[in-house]
């Protein structure tokens, strides 16, 4: 390991909690699908798909599978 890498690993706080794809906020939902598509997701978006019957499990918590699946679905019917 070069002393960049090591720098770079003990500067990097861990998450304080794991995060489960299968039951996430809307926040959370927002933010992971912000990092990993080309453009940015808000709260309201999210909450607007849930609005408009996107899939969600207890207490209103979103299981990233089903909601992926759920967008895909509804970009085909458009």
């Amino acid at each position: 390991m070069t002393q960049e890498h090591a720098e770079n690993q003990a500067s990097t706080p861990p998450p304080s909690v794991p995060i489960n794809p299968l039951s996430l906020t809307v926040d959370e939902a927002a933010r992971m699908l912000s990092a990993g598509g080309g453009r940015k997701v808000t709260t309201q978006m999210v909450q607007a798909d849930i609005d408009a019957g996107a899939p969600t499990v207890v207490g209103g918590r979103i299981n990233l599978v089903h909601y992926t699946a759920w967008l895909i679905r509804e970009v085909q019917a458009n």
